[in-house]
Formats: C-alpha cells, sequence, structure tokens
C-alpha cells in the first residue's frame, strides 16, 4: 500500500515521508531546496551553512495542506468500504479526453504510474466530435468569407474569380483532422508510458473500477473525466439527418438552403459561421431576450452588428421550441415556438433543417458513484475548488478527484486539462488552487470573440457588493497599424478594472485573431500583474498586440503600486506565486539569509585563494633555494 505519513510542522507546511519504494517518487531524482518549503533550518541538523540544503524527492517531499485536509485524507469514514491494500497504479483517470490527457501526461511527468480508461476513442468530445473539427470547418468558412468579399478583395487590390467548394472535401479536412489530433494524442501517451485500458470505466468502491465487464484495477488516486454529451430538450426529436446536435453536424453530410439553430450561445455563433457561408440561410431561436447572452453586453451587440445582420440570419428571441419534427414523406422540419414567459403558442417555422445547440450535459451516468455514496447534482458530480468529490453527506471522498465538463465548473477543454493539472499537483504533494477567473474562453467565428474574468454587469454588481469602484477601457482595431494592413478594422477590445488597485476584472476582445490576443490578459489575471506594471511592457510593431499594449495604457489608475513581488525596475513576476511569498517580513529574512549564505561562500572562495597563492609562493621558494 502506497501511504504517506504526514506531520504538521507549522501552520503552513507539513512534511511528507513516504514508504521507501512508494512508486510515486521512485523515478524522479530532482532535488528540492527547502528553503523554499518553508522548512526552517533546524530541522535540517547542524549543517555547514557551506552544504547545500537539498533532499531528493523520493525521501522528502514539502507541501502545504491545511489540518483539516490531512484529516480527510489520512481517515476514511462513511460506510462506503475499506481502500485496497496494494494498487495497480498510483493515479487512474476515467475518460481520454482533452482534461484526461493533460492530467497523465503531468502524472507521468511527476513520477506517477499512470493509467486512463477510456470507453470511446481517445481525445473524447474536443478531438472528435467538439474543438477540433470544429476549427477545420471554420478555417473553410474564412477562406470562403475572404475569396466571396469582393470589396475586401478589390480594396488588397486583388481580383479572383467565383470561389466554390467541395462538400465531402470540407467533411473529410474537418474527419481527417480529428483522426490526426487522436493519433497524437494516443501515441503521446504510449510514448512515455500511460496504460491505455479499453471499456467502460465503473466506479466498485474507495480506490477501485471496474474496465469492461470483468477486469477490476486499483489506484491510490481516481480521477473522473467522462466529459459531456450535446444536451437536447424534452420535445425535440433529433433523427440524426434533418434534426441534428453538433456531433452530426460536424460530419458535414448535407449544407441545407435553410436551417434554423436553436440556441446563440458559443456552438450556435460557430456553425451560423460555417452554415452561411458555406451558402445556406439561417435563423436562430433563442430562449433569452437576447443573442449571446453569455457574452459582456456591448461586446455582443458589435458581434450582432458583424456577424449576424449583414449575414443571411435572421432571429426569434424570448421563445421556447418546444416541439420539433424531423422532415419525412416530403415535409419539411417542424418547428413549433412559445413565448418563454407566457409559455403560450408564438409560431410555427418550417425549415429544411435544425441543428440542436442548446448546451452540453455532463455524462455521468453509470459510472457507479453510489457506491461510494455520491450523488450528481443535475447530473454534474460536486467538487470543492481543490476538484475533490464531495459526497451526499458533504464529506469529501478520499482519493477520489473529478474534472472537465463533468464537474460543471467551466465546461471548456482546456479548463479540464488545467483543472486536472492542478489535482495531479495535488496529489504529488503540493497544493494548488486553480483560479478559473483567469481562464480565457474563445468563439472562433469571423471576426472572433474572446474573453477572460468577468463581464461588466458581473464586475459592477461584484463592486457594489464589496464597495469598490469599476472602471473601464476601451480601443479600436481600427486604430491598428496591422489590422488596417489587412484590411479588418472592424474590432473592439474592452478592460474592466479597479482604479484604485490597478487589478483587471475582465478583458473582451472581438476582432481579428482575439481568441490569440486575450492570453496576454488571462495570464496576467493569473499571475496578479496589475495594469500599472503591464503598462511597462513592450509589444512589436506593427502587431495585433498592440490593440492590448494601447488598451492597458489608456486605463486610468489611480494607485502607482507595483503588484505584489513585482520590481518596478524590471517589471517581472517574483518567484512562484504557489510559494506563498506573500508576508514582508518572511521576505526580508530570506533576503538576508541569502546575503550571510552569499558573504559566507565569497569569504571561503577569498580564503581559499589566498591559500593556494600562500601556498605556491613557498613551493617557489623551496624550488629557488634548493
Amino acid at each position: 500500500m502506497q501511504s504517506s505519513l504526514s506531520l504538521s510542522l507549522s501552520p503552513h507546511t507539513s512534511l511528507t515521508i513516504p514508504r521507501p519504494n512508494q512508486s510515486s517518487f521512485a523515478t524522479s531524482a530532482k532535488p528540492i531546496n527547502l528553503r523554499f518549503c518553508g522548512l526552517r533550518r533546524e530541522a535540517l541538523g547542524d549543517f555547514s551553512p557551506l552544504l547545500t540544503r537539498r533532499v531528493h524527492l523520493n525521501s522528502i517531499t514539502a507541501h502545504r495542506r491545511s489540518a483539516a485536509d490531512l484529516v480527510v485524507s489520512a481517515s476514511f469514514s462513511g460506510g462506503n468500504g475499506s481502500p485496497p491494500k496494494s494498487f495497480d497504479y498510483d493515479l487512474l483517470i476515467i475518460g481520454a479526453g482533452v482534461g484526461g490527457h493533460g492530467a497523465a501526461l503531468h502524472a507521468v511527468e511527476k513520477g506517477l504510474k499512470t493509467g486512463i480508461i477510456e470507453g470511446d476513442v481517445v481525445g473524447g468530445t474536443c478531438v472528435n466530435r467538439g474543438c477540433v473539427p470544429s476549427k477545420a470547418l471554420l478555417a473553410v468558412s474564412g477562406r470562403m468569407r475572404e475569396l466571396q468579399s469582393e470589396h475586401h478583395l478589390k480594396a488588397l487590390g486583388l481580383q479572383v474569380s467565383a470561389a466554390g467548394y467541395d462538400r465531402q472535401g470540407v467533411a473529410d479536412h474537418a474527419n481527417n483532422l480529428a483522426s490526426k489530433i487522436r493519433n497524437n494524442l494516443t501515441n503521446s501517451m504510449k510514448a512515455i508510458g500511460v496504460d491505455i485500458l479499453t471499456g467502460v470505466g465503473t466506479i466498485l468502491g474507495p480506490q477501485k473500477v471496474k474496465v469492461g465487464s470483468d477486469k477490476v484495477v486499483t489506484a491510490q488516486n481516481i480521477i473522473i473525466a467522462t466529459g459531456s454529451v450535446p444536451f437536447v430538450p424534452k420535445g425535440i426529436e433529433v433523427d440524426g439527418k434533418t434534426v441534428i446536435t453538433s456531433d452530426h453536424a460536424l460530419k458535414l453530410e448535407s449544407v441545407p438552403d435553410w436551417i434554423a439553430i436553436v440556441g446563440s450561445g458559443y456552438i450556435g455563433l460557430e456553425f451560423s459561421d460555417v452554415y452561411t457561408a458555406l451558402g445556406s440561410e439561417v435563423t436562430f431561436i433563442e430562449a433569452l431576450d437576447q443573442l449571446m447572452p453569455g457574452f459582456d453586453p456591448e461586446i455582443g451587440k458589435l458581434a450582432q452588428r458583424v456577424l449576424i445582420n449583414p449575414r443571411k440570419i435572421d432571429y426569434h428571441t424570448g421563445v421556447f421550441a418546444t416541439k420539433i419534427t424531423p422532415a419525412k414523406d416530403g415535409k419539411p422540419v417542424i418547428i413549433e415556438l412559445i413565448d418563454a414567459k407566457t409559455k403560450e403558442p408564438k409560431d410555427t417555422l418550417e425549415v429544411d433543417a435544425a441543428l440542436i445547440a442548446t448546451g452540453r450535459a455532463p455524462f455521468t451516468q453509470g459510472l457507479g458513484l453510489e457506491n461510494v455514496n455520491v450523488a450528481t447534482q443535475r447530473g454534474f458530480v460536486p467538487v470543492d475548488e481543490r476538484m475533490r468529490v464531495i459526497d451526499a453527506n458533504g464529506n469529501l471522498v478520499p482519493h477520489l478527484f473529478c474534472i472537465g465538463d463533468a464537474n460543471g465548473k467551466m465546461m471548456l477543454a482546456h479548463a479540464a486539462s488545467a483543472q486536472g493539472i492542478s489535482v495531479v499537483e495535488q496529489v504529488t504533494g503540493r497544493d494548488h488552487v486553480l483560479n478559473h477567473l483567469s481562464i480565457p474562453a474563445a468563439c472562433f467565428t469571423h471576426p472572433e470573440i474572446s474573453m477572460v474574468g468577468l463581464t461588466e454587469p458581473q464586475a459592477r454588481e461584484k463592486a457594489e457588493k464589496e464597495g469598490f469602484e469599476v472602471s473601464i477601457a476601451k480601443t479600436s482595431f481600427k486604430a491598428n497599424t496591422k489590422a488596417l494592413a489587412e484590411n479588418e478594422g472592424e474590432g473592439l477590445a474592452k478592460l474592466i478594472y479597479r482604479p484604485d488597485s490597478g487589478e483587471i476584472l475582465g478583458v473582451h476582445i472581438f476582432g481579428l485573431h482575439a481568441a490569440d490576443l486575450i492570453h496576454e490578459a488571462s495570464n496576467a489575471i493569473a499571475l496578479g500583474t496589475r495594469i500599472q506594471d503591464i503598462k511597462l511592457a513592450v509589444h512589436a510593431h506593427p502587431t495585433l498586440s498592440e490593440v492590448l499594449d494601447e488598451l492597458f495604457k489608456s486605463a486610468k489608475v489611480k494607485a502607482q503600486v507595483a503588484s505584489p513581488g513585482v520590481s518596478r525596475k524590471y517589471s517581472r513576476p517574483s518567484i512562484r506565486r504557489d510559494q506563498h511569498i506573500s508576508d514582508s517580513t518572511e521576505r526580508k529574512n530570506r533576503l538576508q539569509e541569502q546575503a550571510n549564505f552569499s558573504r559566507t561562500v565569497g569569504a571561503k572562495i577569498f580564503y581559499n585563494l589566498v591559500s593556494w597563492f600562500l601556498s605556491f609562493v613557498r613551493v617557489l621558494q623551496r624550488y629557488l633555494y634548493s
């Protein structure tokens, strides 16, 4: 049994002594510097200051965990059975999507023996039925729009004959890309020794999972990463031909003349971009009073003016599609609409096809969660901020985690991967809490939309509750040289921030390559960088990144205080934030310790040089007088 004894050394630190043959750290020989783990010098014994203060990871791992966490990990209550005495794996992941893949790679890097279970195909929704093939279709729609825009081409001095496309060729491009990425993910895991177990994973009890019909494996820690499936409301009949979900639409088996899209979120918007570029007319059906309800309102209005109004798109807002009947016997698809508030009949549409883009539902049925006393909430697995699963009694289930769409915290592939990496950090001895407000999101329309942090209404609501001021800064793509060179000046970047401290609350971008530009802002939020510091950053000219440069420079910050841990001279982040160097006294002590250490080393080097020189003189004297 791979277990460890945790001894509390201080309110913020603990010392973990693994069993000598613990495989979790057997492959790692990297030393760690205990000065940055909160251990005092006395804990290491009476060592000379000149000796390096390091031990190997397979001997001691320092980490920060609260006393409550240690109690939960050390004890198991709730009558769910007893954990096995030994384990087949240090970490077992149920689901080989992007989240599970990211966790597996990080686990191997940390020295864990890792297995991953996949009941369908490696890559999950994102690679096979989501992010990846949809980007292939959107790449085609982007090229088509450029070739179809006579005004745009004329402004660049280009002349192109009528553009056309081969539907099957476009579909093959999406399918081939998904296949290539799926193979890359599979090979990347095999290359580093991750065991890929084929079959449906079912939790039998603590640290025990059944794979397929008869194989049972055990693991020190288990991660649920089963993802999600398209959500289809009641009353909608999906036949996969004329009434479809995003799973079917990505196969592009047809391009209907008129298609209704139920839902105007990320999925609906991206498919409207694809279908209109390929010649379809689109009708949006949205339950809320405005299109794109999840976006910042100002960005949403601009996006509607550019992405909806000029194109062959109409819409119905404030209505529900209570019944959708597939086309058959020569009849079209029939959609019955009712008022979202009064529930009275509103309209009936007859279209060639309907795409259901009403979001996604967690895929958690049949996981065996009842065997560890876990009850889902609307299908989602309840977790805390560290992705630890919570049982029906509100207690943490030891050694069981859930990431990605299955927990519902943030249904994005890269969020799932980040959550998986965070879990691996925890099970290998380093506490880590993921800041979900620093995770960016993007909609890959033409132009693109991206965002991170809070929308303006969310920020103002937070400010009212907590008693601080909110300011807004904006800049236009029309002022950017690179955007104008591309003849793509339509766009806006918006910054929501606190003028008193310079804290970035949210950034929203609509424009050329917005999905690529957002990461400067998301990284700034993740690192806690303030506007007054990021203003000093230098951006290459002429580039689109200068849109963000101008955005931050236009912000009016009252305080000119540097970000915590940031040097005004060099404008760079301090040592890693997870080391929790927040106390000024501790920082002074460490700096003094480093200075003392440097002086001691310098004195020793000087002493050795003088000794060597005197020895050389004595040898020379003996040689001359011999």
